[in-house]
């Protein structure tokens, strides 16, 4: 009996295979080679694919790009009509660049307003510091100005996107 469980095992990945499910170690080498990271280092997937998950083949090649500005998900997508997508997070950098915050607390920014066709800028000044792609509190130069929140885009200036707000 003891021999058949190892042969049982051997003979389950052929099976899904035949079946038509997608090899969930391709899509760990495929993260892995759009992260530049292995698996479980800073900046590469934080695990491998559940190997619980049986996902259709794909016709095409999955298609892999950056969920959110924050880059700490990798979005794997198979191109077919209705088909699946898988969420991969990435562990975070511990690279002490990447986490140097770029806005200073009390710092003068531009603060750059954006919506569907006009852009707009004024000064105003950091509530509070920021790295690149993090969101802060800053207000306007205005004496009577509320604060709001802004995106830091790079050291000085702020994003406030509003035309995703618009219907």
């Amino acid at each position: 009996m003891k021999r058949l469980i190892p042969l049982a095992a051997l003979l389950i990945p052929s099976a899904l295979a035949a079946q038509g499910f997608t090899q969930l170690p391709t899509i760990d080498r495929a993260v892995a080679d759009f992260t530049g990271v292995a698996i479980g280092q800073s900046g590469g997937a934080a695990q491998p694919v559940d190997r619980r998950l049986r996902l259709a083949a794909c016709a095409g090649i999955p298609a892999l790009s950056w969920y959110g500005a924050r880059r700490d998900t990798v979005l794997v997508q198979c191109p077919d009509a209705g088909s699946w997508r898988l969420f991969v997070p990435v562990l975070a950098g511990n690279n002490a660049a990447s986490q140097a915050p770029a806005v200073l607390r009390g710092e003068a920014v531009t603060i750059a307003v954006e919506g569907d066709g006009f852009s707009v800028a004024q000064a105003g000044e950091a509530m509070e510091p920021g790295a690149v792609g993090s969101w802060i509190k800053v207000k306007s130069a205005n004496a009577n100005a509320q604060p709001m929140r802004a995106r830091v885009v790079r050291p000085g200036l702020v994003m406030v996107d509003i035309g995703s707000a618009l219907p």
